[in-house]
């Protein structure tokens, strides 16, 4: 059950405290783990493994005779629906891909050169479920872009590395998989074990663990970002049917007891029957105990004046995911400034997004929407630009130059250009 507030604030502070404590315990322990396996490579991999997936391990990387048997025992209609869902993600991100471009005038050459990065790791978590989605919005974009080389990490059960995953590696044309999870899968990719060559980005979503070993490794080599648990915030009028923000509420509060699942509307009534909507589906959900410690720890309705109000409050929060289930969505669509992913409309729920309509479901949480963007193509790729200048040109502007490098007292700049006459 959502619990319902005329006032924000004390769910916006609720929201804002959930994961700084155990953030703090994450970070200690994955600055332990980093450091061991700087030291020791594969043997702390192992060790890793086997304390916190009780799994033991002989070689980290997965075997073609180990793909193909475990790819072997994957549903052949999920296959197929996966194909269809890489498709539309790869129809979507190609057009994203940006070419190199050059400036020229009289002896002037200027240009910027856009780049593949050389390698890059995908960690698929393997924690209470299997997400071969995560294999797709990753792995997709990163073709697109050219990487030379791709990487799976994922952590290894007693059961095995589930199907899907396998599958979904297939698919995207990854062969690299390698048995390795947590932070100890982070640090071997950011800094290289006997096994696992050095890449120079990670990008996947994680446990906390996870989390905070990205945020340390961060600088020796690039992220995508430090992903928080997931959020839904669901922006409806007293149109919007209770049935379906009940149910989209849901679908995110099943994710983890940490996941925030938010209503805002301008009709007390609408409220109240999300919440006997709630009160009955959830009884035939699997995971209805994570999805009731979820909405009561970090769910809430909030009854605004009107929509405006609540958009602008929406805004504030900057959610992973807006739902905008109001008459007319796409002129409130204007309003939005700070959101990863906008659903819009009573057909778009945020599954949607997340398997098959395309757009990446790799996106800004814990408010970083202000500021930063859903993972893509240009996640892997680089700039670099380049200067040509004649020496006729030089000379032109060689006064100038020698002026500004002089005001800020670098007398050594200033010379660099003197000397060339």
């Amino acid at each position: 059950m959502l619990n319902i507030y005329n006032n924000a604030d004390i769910l916006l502070e609720k929201l804002k405290n959930r994961m700084d404590s155990k953030f703090d315990e994450a970070l200690q322990i994955a600055r332990e783990v980093i450091a061991d396996v700087k030291a020791n490579g594969d043997s702390a991999v192992k060790k890793y493994t086997s304390k916190f997936d009780k799994v033991e391990l002989d070689n980290l990387i997965m075997t073609d005779e180990e793909i193909n048997n475990i790819y072997n025992k994957c549903d052949k209609n999920l296959i197929k629906i996966m194909e269809k869902a890489a498709q539309n993600i790869e129809d979507y991100h190609k057009i994203q891909k940006q070419s190199s471009n050059i400036i020229t005038r009289d002896g002037v050459i200027l240009g910027q050169r856009v780049l593949p990065l050389e390698r890059a790791a995908l960690y698929v978590p393997g924690g209470t479920a299997a997400y071969p989605s995560t294999v797709l919005m990753n792995a997709v974009p990163a073709k697109i872009a050219e990487v030379r080389e791709l990487i799976i990490l994922t952590p290894p059960k007693k059961d095995g590395i589930k199907p899907e995953i396998i599958a979904a590696a297939q698919i995207c044309g990854i062969n690299k998989i390698f048995k390795a999870g947590g932070a100890q899968a982070i640090a071997a990719a950011a800094y290289g074990t006997e096994s696992i060559a050095r890449v120079d980005k990670i990008v996947g979503p994680g446990n906390i663990y996870v989390a905070a070993a990205k945020r340390l490794v961060y600088g020796d080599v690039d992220i995508d970002m430090i992903a928080g648990p997931s959020e839904i915030l669901i922006i409806a009028d007293k149109s919007a049917n209770p049935k379906y923000i009940a149910a989209d509420l849901m679908s995110q509060a099943e994710h983890d007891i940490l996941a925030s699942s938010i209503l805002l509307t301008d009709s007390q009534e609408l409220a109240e029957q999300v919440n006997t909507e709630i009160k009955a589906q959830i009884k035939n959900l699997s995971r209805r105990e994570i999805i009731e410690k979820s909405l009561e720890e970090y769910g809430g309705c909030v009854i605004c004046e009107n929509i405006n109000q609540a958009i602008e409050l929406s805004n504030k929060i900057a959610p992973e995911h807006l739902e905008l289930a109001v008459a007319n969505p796409f002129e409130k669509l204007v309003l939005v400034k700070n959101a990863g992913s906008v659903f819009l409309g009573d057909y778009s729920p945020e599954p949607l997004g997340d398997y098959f309509a395309g757009t990446n479901h790799v996106l800004p949480t814990n408010g970083t929407a202000r500021f930063a963007s859903p993972l893509g193509v240009d996640s892997f790729m680089k700039k670099s630009s380049f200067i040509y200048y004649s020496r006729e040109k030089l000379r032109e502007v060689s006064s100038d130059i020698i002026k500004f490098a002089e005001s800020e007292q670098l007398t050594a700049h200033a010379n660099s250009i003197k000397v060339r006459g």
